[in-house]
Order: structure tokens, then sequence, then C-alpha cells
């Protein structure tokens, strides 16, 4: 990782390998980059102290493969290309954004529809649940096993989007944000970058949410221009590669586009652009019930500013995550710059974060996709 004091003054003298003696979270070249930080690093020891003796509880998952994706990634042990290459899922489909060599959504030139788990039935949902869902399901632990699916099935690593926006709908409806037992819910998800290319996971949400009508626009600078103004239907599961598996018989593809007499329990709408800039246009066809900002950065982009003011005026419920408890509690002391109010859902880890770990985080903290939430 790099040194905490980079940019202080003078030049890195080597790799950071002096830690915080109290937090341990940050490290630096030299004693002297540590003494130039430490009129920033005062104000966060504290708190980044009482983080890393959480480290075992964000790593703890129920998964076999938890210390494989957590503990070994992080001791350098292990990487996520590895842990994809060992399961047959580098670079394949869905799955290729997860790698760590370099593949991101905003570097390929076409972000493909993929309706593939790329895994065997056994290990994928590919298919209406056997039984609805009767209770609210409260971690990965109740997935699986509602799902079928064994302790070894990566499937984690793609449905932390879905599964964290249910339980975001769940943390508002409880939190009397919006109401229960809607028929319709329309989701104004901001910045989305890896969701481009994996939405096909998004379908997951019809076993989770049946009965309910939910639209997603998708809202950010990543949507690339072809898909600006595009709708579409998540109609059925992405497939499994059995060839004999019962999901075969679904006719068409994931991806179904719409028109105004088709239905669909998911259908998603692509936005180009910053929300607060094209807010209006979108809200003369749907306001929205819920706004949602997964691995927001609120404290890191400064262009987040003027859409907490929007998020503020409209009086709109919002959910966001970020990758570790030291950024939710940077945005909450922006938003509250600018709202001049607290959270309405304090900041709390989600039991649906990404199982495998982020390498080369800015922290020694262990930091995940979706790893907090937090809500105004």
């Amino acid at each position: 990782m790099e040194c905490a004091g980079k940019g202080r003054g003078t030049r890195c003298i080597g790799p950071a390998r002096r830690r915080c003696g109290r937090c341990g979270a940050v490290s630096y070249c030299s004693a002297s980059h540590q003494l130039s930080h430490w009129i920033v690093h005062k104000d966060e020891c504290g708190r980044l102290e009482q983080q890393m003796k959480q480290v075992d509880v964000l790593n703890e998952s129920p998964f076999t493969f938890s210390e494989e994706a957590s503990v070994k990634i992080c001791e350098n042990q292990e990487s996520r290309c590895s842990f994809l290459e060992k399961r047959g899922l580098h670079l394949a489909g869905m799955w290729e954004c997860e790698c760590s060599c370099e593949v991101t959504a905003d570097s390929l030139e076409h972000q493909r529809i993929y309706d593939s788990w790329s895994l065997p039935s056994i290990l994928c949902p590919c298919s209406e649940p056997v039984s609805p869902l009767s209770k609210c399901l409260l971690g990965w632990d109740d997935y699986y096993k509602w799902r079928n699916l064994p302790l070894n099935s990566p499937v984690a690593v793609l449905l932390h989007w879905a599964m964290t926006i249910y339980h975001a709908i769940k943390l508002a409806e409880i939190g009397g944000l919006i109401h229960k037992n809607k028929k319709e819910l329309w989701i104004h998800f901001l910045g989305p970058e890896k969701e481009l290319v994996q939405f096909g996971a998004l379908a997951e949400l019809q076993a989770l949410l049946p009965g309910l009508q939910v639209h997603i626009v998708l809202v950010g600078p990543a949507v690339p221009q072809y898909r600006d103004g595009e709708r579409i239907n998540l109609s059925i599961y992405p497939r499994c590669n059995d060839g004999e598996c019962m999901c075969k018989s679904s006719s068409g593809s994931i991806m179904q586009t719409t028109s105004k007499s088709q239905t669909s329990e998911i259908t998603l709408l692509f936005r180009r652009g910053l929300y607060h800039e094209v807010y209006k246009d979108i809200a003369k066809h749907s306001l929205p019930d819920l706004i949602i900002a997964l691995n927001a950065g609120i404290a890191a982009y400064p262009t987040w500013l003027p859409t907490i003011e929007l998020i503020k005026r409209v009086n709109i419920p919002a959910v966001f995550s970020d990758y570790c408890e030291e950024a939710c509690n940077l945005a909450a002391q922006s938003i509250s710059a600018v709202t001049g109010h607290t959270l309405s859902i304090p900041i709390q880890l989600n039991p649906f974060r990404q199982p495998l770990v982020v390498e080369e985080s800015a922290l020694l903290l262990p930091c995940y996709s979706n790893c907090f939430l937090f809500g105004i």
C-alpha cells in the first residue's frame, strides 16, 4: 500500500512499512512522513483503532472459502484472480470485472449482456426458488439455505448487488422511510460501474421481492452513451452451464427490451449523467420511492455535494454503502455539513457484503464491496 503521508512535501523514500503504532491501519515510508501526516491522522486514529479491533468480524462469513477470500488475499497468499481461476471463472462473463488484472467496467469497449453464471446448476440460482420466501433474510447463511446452495458456491461474489438492494429496501421499510406492502417500487440507483456489466445478477430480485414491480433507474456518468435511455426487463434468471438443466427451457434472453404492453417484475432504465444534472428529466417519468448508491465514496468526490443537496431538497430517503466504516464516517460528516441532520439509518455492517476482500486498499483495514450501510 502507499505511504499515508505521500505528497506532503518530500518524496517517499521507499515502501510504506512503518505502521502507526496506535491504530495499525495506516503505514508510512519514514518517520518524517509519519510526523508530517499526524496533523491529519490524529483526528481519525482513534476511530481506526476501534475499527481494526473488528477485523475478524469483517472477515467472517459462512462460506467454506472464507479464509481464502479474505485473510489469504490480505496476506498476499492468494489474489482475486487466483480465487476466480481455481473456480474456472477468471474473465468469464459477469465475473470479468472481479479480477485484479486491470479489467474494469470502464475498460470494456462494449458492455455485453451476460445471461450465464458460468457455473453448474448445483452452485447457482438459475431458476425459480423451490419455495417462496417466507421471512426476511438476515444474512448469507439464510439466503444459501433458502436457495439450496452449498456454502462453497461463489455466487455471493456477484449477488451482493441484488442482496444489498434487498437489504436496503428492508432497512428503509423498518425505519418507516418507505411503506411496506407496496405493489410497485421506483429506485434511483446512483453511480453504477461494475453493475453495468453484472446487472444480469439483479434478476435475483424477482425471487427476493415476489409480487413487487421494481423499477430501477441506473444513473451515472459511467453509463455508456449507447445505453442512455435504454429500458429493459430482467425476465428470466441467468442460466447455469448444465446442458439438461430446466433453466434451458426458458425461452429468450435474460434481457428483453420493453414496450408499453410488456410487464416485468424487474425493470431497468439506464440514464447517463450526474444525478443532480439529470434528475428533473428523470423525475418527469419516475419519482423515486428510494435512492440507493453503492460504494458511493461521498467524501472522496466533490460531485456528491450538489447531489446530497438535491436529495435533501426533494426529501427522498436514500441508502448508501461503502468499502469500510471509515469511508462511511467521512461520508456522514459530509452529509451532516450539507443537510444539518444526523443519519436516519446509522452506519452498520452489511450482512450481504461481498465476501471477496478488495486488494491494495488505502488502509490496512480489510475493505469489502458494500461492506457498510447507512442512510438519510
